[in-house]
């Protein structure tokens, strides 16, 4: 599996600390309910305490750590209401970006998820890449409206979706569920089909939901 905490190939910088961080959590390095602790963070990044404590303090505004009072900082658990209420605003962010594309080369966009989905195709009976190119095609989905707000707040919602989606992978009997279900949306927006592209992403969002909040 991939190590995030190591040593810092690059100048250390709060920024740089919490992308580290970010991606720990993201691909369950750091666990939810598990205890950041400073003295053993600042070795394992070769990082000194003061960019560390600042790169943490970025992911608690974020809302993927959480300090309690004479513990310490502590990796969120994601509850039933938390997975609800992350894809609530996941879907608010997705449906804005598949309007903002329509009124552009919808044509190109969908063209570029549909490559995703091919990828996604040929990885069946690989649930964990599924699982990544399922990230990767709602990342640039986001992306392909070019708006820097939208981006920014869909990537700490992606970072608790990965640490949710793994939980997925036995509730689809196969990878064609998935590759389905972003082969329609990403045609809908090809096809410049905004309301069909709408009301695609809010079931897409709607059955995760489901799938999550039923274990």
């Amino acid at each position: 599996m991939t190590s995030y905490i190591e040593p810092l190939a690059q100048e250390s910088t709060p920024s740089i600390i919490a992308d580290k961080l970010r991606k720990a959590i993201g691909h369950g390095e750091l666990k939810p309910g598990t205890q950041l602790g400073e003295a053993d963070l600042a070795r394992k990044l070769g990082v000194s305490r003061g960019p560390l404590r600042e790169g943490m303090q970025r992911l608690t505004q974020e809302g993927l750590l959480v300090a309690i009072r004479n513990r310490g900082l502590f990796v969120i658990d994601m509850t039933a209401d938390d997975v609800q209420d992350m894809y609530l605003a996941r879907e608010a962010i997705e449906r804005a970006a598949a309007r903002k594309i329509m009124l552009g080369d919808h044509k190109a966009a969908g063209e570029q998820l549909l490559a995703i989905v091919h990828e996604m195709a040929a990885a069946e009976g690989d649930p964990a890449a599924v699982g990544e190119l399922d990230i990767a095609f709602h990342e640039r989905l986001v992306e392909l409206a070019a708006s820097s707000r939208l981006s920014r707040m869909h990537r700490t919602y992606i970072t608790e979706t990965r640490m949710c989606i793994h939980a997925l992978e036995e509730t689809y009997t196969t990878s064609e569920v998935r590759v389905g279900e972003h082969e329609r949306l990403a045609e809908a927006i090809r096809n410049g089909d905004g309301l069909h592209a709408d009301d695609l992403l809010i079931a897409h969002m709607d059955d995760a939901i489901a799938r999550l909040t039923s274990r």
